[in-house]
């Protein structure tokens, strides 16, 4: 077993913040016409064999079909295709099957996720996709819940808990099954949980083994051999009853001929190191690539991308599997890009640690130490105790967002993003139910926000596309996006490129250079990754179109109603899109009460606890969910009956009766009226000329 280490970061920032099946693919001619993976194969390159659009009629490309999905919250999924059927979900855990050629609805189930789950989900309420594998479907829901659907149907077949319902478990990812196993993971490290993935029997739902990826105690009894290693790396003194991290909320791949399953795990709980763990070691397994038995769950080797993690860089991101020629010698490899700012290669077999290169800023670790594989920190990252501005943010160099590989480049694609995040440590801390519980003094990062007075404060540019080489470990070339949220990548065997971005553009790139050869307005921003198949000998490019998840939620401001959709393009497509509808301007409705400042102080902190999450950092909203400065006079007459007595728990708004008095409701109402009727500061100002010098300024960060 190996284990190699990884690292963290410094500068400055922006707030950003499963379930997995995947049988053993052989391609054939049909398959090769499918997207019938969640990754289009086992490898998760996502990259299309498909040849008939091209660099050279890539500007015939128009829509063939939209489907709106109902939704008005951040879309994720990577649609499957098996057979000329199109299957995807939506928020909520919705999903929803549809004539791949046509759009045409078959059929649509809502698993109808209670609304106050919402208020456990650290990112939003979305969900990545599902499964298919004989003749079922699928999907992980919000609420922790494992569902097989009949796939000709849309029934449910079986459904099991995957997780405890008392706890703040959520699952956002897609299915993988491997080897008639359904692999499914969860998240909730933020919110306080502890971190494992589990396998259930694909026909029955019957567990078959669980791995927990942190102990649960020092001494035991540990669940799985595994921990006994791993409990040596925690204190006696660690916040064993916080859950400690590490969930597995995304990434997984498989490899057939070694017969291993590699599955990414996520951040610690809480974040500051020395406040989780005083004294720990290394605190596996936070923050690791794991190389398993798919069938037993035992583990074969494991490597740490950041030791003793403490600034939220989890190693759930896309993992890709590959064959490279590395030193004159063919490697079978697996690549990351992780939150951390650096592209990994290692050898799949033994956890070999080939390369470790900086892809963004990273002012966490000076590099990565080749002989130890471990991260080489720098001191005045570290936060226990104190504060750091750090890069990448929280939300990484590269989040969940799929990254591409194409074999005739040998250019792997990455949706990257520059930014940096100040961390706080708090002044003491106490686990709260439902709220962030990172060990962070969050009102604190909230008044550095507001009192900003210089762009030289503002180190964000913008996210863009990557191509990066990952023999040479170097970029090949970039392209700059004109907002903070990058798409998620298709690459396809025409030499193109896919990405859409959040000022609603689906562009298509050449995949040698990053010329932009064709584009489409859809209206609505983009996250989630496209696909491409054929049906009939035409070749269809197809995305979901809705903002959301941390980015979505925090860093852009909504110009236009949320109106989810997914939208297939072919060669010569003339259908007509959904019309989309702006949103109208907002003023400030009801005037600021006449409260003394240690209310809207203490409105603040309460805020930073319960309600930043959703409803933006300093109370400035993405208008995804209501920003609160502009509720109306019929709002802010009823707060306390919607903030404690869940009279719109339909909207996802849930009750914080358990945790808020009416007098801390009120509070909060006060410091966001406060926040309506601060004028344009000089932070707002110099935002507005960082935004001009090419910056891309996050708008959670604006004062208006």
């Amino acid at each position: 077993m190996q284990a190699g280490k990884g690292g963290v970061a410094s500068l400055f920032a922006v707030f950003a913040p499963a379930v997995f099946v995947l049988a053993v693919f052989v391609p054939s001619a049909a398959a090769s016409e499918d997207w019938p993976f969640h990754g289009r194969d086992a490898s998760e390159q996502r990259h299309s064999p498909l040849t008939q659009i091209d660099r050279e009629n890539v500007s015939a490309l128009g829509p063939a079909w939209a489907y709106r999905t109902g939704s008005k919250r951040g879309l994720e999924a990577t649609p499957i295709v098996v057979d000329g059927v199109l299957y995807a979900t939506s928020t909520w855990s919705v999903v929803f099957a549809l004539d791949a050629k046509t759009g045409a609805q078959k059929w649509r189930y809502d698993p109808e996720v209670p609304r106050s789950k919402g208020r456990d989900a650290c990112c939003d309420v979305v969900n990545r996709g599902v499964a298919v594998h004989a003749g079922k479907v699928y999907v992980g829901a919000l609420d922790g819940r494992l569902i097989a659907l009949d796939a000709a149907t849309g029934k449910p077949v079986w459904t099991v808990q995957t997780t405890d319902p008392d706890r703040m478990y959520t699952i956002t990812g897609a299915p993988r099954v491997v080897k008639g196993k359904v692999l499914i993971g969860n998240g909730g490290a933020d919110m306080g949980v502890r971190g494992y993935f589990s396998a259930y029997d694909a026909e029955t739902g019957a567990l078959a083994w669980r791995f927990y990826t942190v102990p649960g105690s020092k001494d035991g009894p540990h669940e799985h051999a595994e921990l006994e290693d791993a409990a040596k790396t925690w204190s006696r003194n660690s916040l064993w009853e916080i859950g400690l991290g590490g969930t597995a909320w995304d990434a997984m791949a498989y490899d057939p001929a070694l017969d291993l399953l590699y599955v990414g795990t996520g951040n610690s709980s809480v974040y500051d190191r020395e406040r989780r763990s005083p004294g720990g070691g290394d605190n596996l397994f936070l923050a690791s690539i794991l190389a398993l038995r798919p069938e037993t769950g035992e583990l074969v080797w494991h490597y740490q991308t950041v030791p003793a993690e403490q600034w939220d860089y989890t190693a759930t991101q896309h993992m890709i599997l590959a064959e490279l020629e590395i030193g004159g010698r063919q490697r079978s490899v697996l690549m990351q890009a992780p939150k951390n700012g650096f592209f990994y290669v290692l050898d799949r077999a033994t956890g070999e640690l080939l390369s470790a290169e900086k892809y963004v800023t990273v002012s966490w670790a000076t590099h990565v130490d080749m002989r130890t594989g471990r991260p080489v920190e720098r001191p005045e990252a570290s936060w226990s105790g104190g504060s750091a501005r750090v890069a990448p943010a929280v939300v990484g160099g590269h989040n969940w967002y799929p990254m591409s590989f194409h074999p005739g480049t040998g250019l792997v694609y990455v949706p990257a993003t520059e930014q940096g995040y100040l961390y706080n440590a708090a002044a003491d801390f106490t686990f709260r139910r439902g709220a962030f519980n990172t060990g962070e003094d969050i009102p604190a990062t909230m008044r550095f926000i507001e009192g900003m007075e210089a762009a030289r404060e503002l180190p964000c540019k913008a996210a863009q596309l990557l191509a990066w080489d990952p023999v040479a470990g170097r970029e090949s070339w970039s392209v700059v996006l004109p907002t903070t949220v990058p798409g998620g990548i298709l690459s396809t065997a025409g030499g193109l490129v896919f990405q859409g971005n959040a000022s609603g553009a689906f562009v298509a790139y050449d995949a040698s250079n990053g010329k932009t050869l064709w584009e489409a307005d859809l209206g609505i921003g983009i996250m989630a990754p496209p696909i491409s198949y054929a049906i009939d000998g035409e070749q269809y490019v197809a995305v979901l179109a809705g903002l959301g998840g941390s980015l979505g939620n925090h860093s852009v401001t909504h110009r236009v109603v949320n109106d989810g959709r997914l939208v297939a393009f072919k060669l010569g497509g003339r259908a007509v899109l959904p019309a989309v509808e702006a949103l109208p301007d907002q003023t400030v409705q009801v005037p600021e009460p006449g409260v003394p400042d240690t209310v809207v102080d203490r409105g603040r902190e309460l805020y930073g606890a319960w309600c930043f999450n959703c409803h933006g950092v300093g109370a400035v909203g993405s208008r995804m969910l209501p920003d609160l400065r502009y509720s109306s006079a019929e709002t802010h007459a009823s707060w306390n009956d919607i903030v404690l007595g869940g009279t719109r728990i339909g909207q996802g708004m849930a009750s914080y009766a358990d945790a808020l008095s009416p007098a801390d409701a009120q509070a909060i109402r006060a410091y966001v009226l406060r926040r309506a009727h601060a004028g344009p500061s000089l932070a707002g100002q110099a935002m507005a000329w960082a935004a001009k010098q090419g910056f891309c300024v996050p708008t959670s960060w604006v004062v208006d």
